[in-house]
């Protein structure tokens, strides 16, 4: 076993191993994020199964929760993803390159995908993904709920305030597609 004195640590290497757990981070949040688009679409699937199933339409209500809270910690993670690369973009990225006395960017995958054509039209079509699904979704459950003979003003006024929770996750799935 080699041991490796105080001498062998230096700022780059420190740096470059900060950028390998930041990277693994990252790449551990992209695939929970993108996760948890597959399991809101099975769980609300199988809210609506269930509904179907029993006739009890209450059952619906269910679903904007789940959405609510899956599409939360899907912003979450994705602003995490988002803030890692801000960072070695902005502030890892150039340490590096004075530390190498580098003339070209450290890390320039980090700024080239974003200059990719299409990222754009990319970026709006996911979000109109995440609406759909995290948005439009419960919000059909919830318009089927409010058809429904099971309508009881308690109910109703869940249904209302969950309403409004949705919108304020929209609203923040629109605020983040200008990033």
């Amino acid at each position: 076993m080699a041991v490796t004195s105080m001498d062998d640590v230096t700022e780059s290497k420190v740096l470059l191993a900060e950028y390998d757990r930041l990277k693994e981070e990252q790449k551990t949040r992209i695939g929970f994020r993108d996760n948890l688009l597959y399991f809101t679409l099975a769980a609300v699937t199988a809210v609506v199964t269930v509904t179907v199933q029993s006739g009890q339409s209450r059952l619906l209500l269910s679903a904007p929760a789940i959405c609510l809270i899956l599409g939360w910690t899907y912003l979450v993670n994705d602003e995490k993803i988002s803030t890692i690369g801000y960072y070695v973009r902005d502030r890892l990225g150039p340490r590096l390159g004075e530390l190498a006395s580098a003339h070209a960017p450290v890390f320039g995958w980090e700024v080239y995908h974003r200059n990719v054509a299409g990222r754009t039209t990319r970026k709006r079509l996911q979000t109109a993904v995440d609406l759909f699904t995290y948005l439009v979704l419960p919000m059909v459950c919830t318009a089927a709920f409010w058809c429904s003979p099971a309508v009881q003003p308690l109910l109703v006024l869940t249904s209302c305030a969950q309403t409004l929770a949705l919108a304020v996750l929209g609203w923040q799935f629109l605020r983040r597609t200008e990033r």
